[in-house]
């Protein structure tokens, strides 16, 4: 029995619509309830996932987690009391931001408790609405975060070829290593270098006591690689890209409608 669960959310436990299946939820309350901590990993905030923390009864629990913004950050739900935070310097954000702006993309800004937009598209607001995200619209004043922690620069468009060369300009003009990852099928995410999901996930465990061996990570796209890849029990639900079902050591047989419970059942509980 693994001692801790961290899984991705959209496309591994979320449904399209953001919703989660009574199955998922059920084998995460019977993990629970056996002593074990899920740990939702997502790139999205810690608020914006409250409601599905509620739908899984973790919400403002003590000594449960969440790790947010790709790791980020690590937040104990009780009170989003945050442990650990790796907000990007305000001059690499500045610089990532220049460089997006010279393609056809909505570029997201998180801070740690916010979500501005610049050049939002109809496309990604809709889907954000899905997540019970709510963002304001960046009008290019990106000197008002100077005095902001940056979790993450984001640019979004459905194009894999766009995000693609966003990424490559990215990595060939911004002079101070990031890391940039693809999620979701739209988006490519610039976060500081050294941090992911993998290095948040194994930081947690070693505040719990918890060893890479007794951790089980779930995940469908290119940013779980770094959990999936320094964990005991790496699984890919069976919607995940093909990177990600080569490192997995179990894929599902179903996809985010219910892989997440397969997983926790099959492996997690057994």
């Amino acid at each position: 029995m693994y001692r801790l669960i961290t899984s991705d959310l959209d496309e591994t436990l979320l449904r399209a619509d953001g919703s989660v299946s009574t199955e998922n939820v059920a084998a995460i309350q019977r993990a629970t309830q056996a002593g074990i901590k899920f740990v939702p990993n997502t790139g999205r905030s810690f608020l914006s996932i409250q409601p599905l923390l509620k739908r899984l009864g973790l919400w403002n629990q003590p000594q449960q987690y969440v790790i947010a913004y790709n790791g980020g950050a690590v937040v104990e739900n009780l009170d989003n009391r945050v442990l650990i935070k790796h907000a990007m310097p305000y001059a690499v954000a500045a610089a990532v931001f220049a460089v997006l702006r010279q393609f056809d993309v909505a570029i997201h800004v998180y801070t740690l408790t916010d979500l501005a937009i610049y050049h939002p598209r109809a496309d990604d607001l809709a889907y954000l609405q899905t997540r019970g995200v709510r963002a304001t619209t960046l009008h290019g004043d990106f000197a008002q975060f100077r005095s902001q922690p940056i979790m993450k620069v984001i640019a979004m468009n459905p194009d894999a070829t766009v995000r693609r060369a966003a990424r490559d300009a990215v990595v060939a003009q911004v002079t101070q290593p990031v890391n940039c990852t693809f999620s979701s099928g739209r988006y490519m995410e610039v976060n500081p270098v050294g941090v992911d999901k993998g290095t948040a996930t194994l930081a947690l465990g070693q505040r719990l006591g918890v060893t890479a061996a007794e951790i089980m990570a779930i995940g469908d796209n290119a940013n779980d690689l770094p959990m999936l890849t320094q964990v005991g029990c790496p699984v890919a639900v069976q919607n995940a890209t093909p990177e990600v079902k080569a490192v997995a050591t179990h894929v599902t047989a179903a996809n985010f409608e219910r892989g997440v419970s397969e997983a926790i059942t099959r492996w997690g509980l057994s």
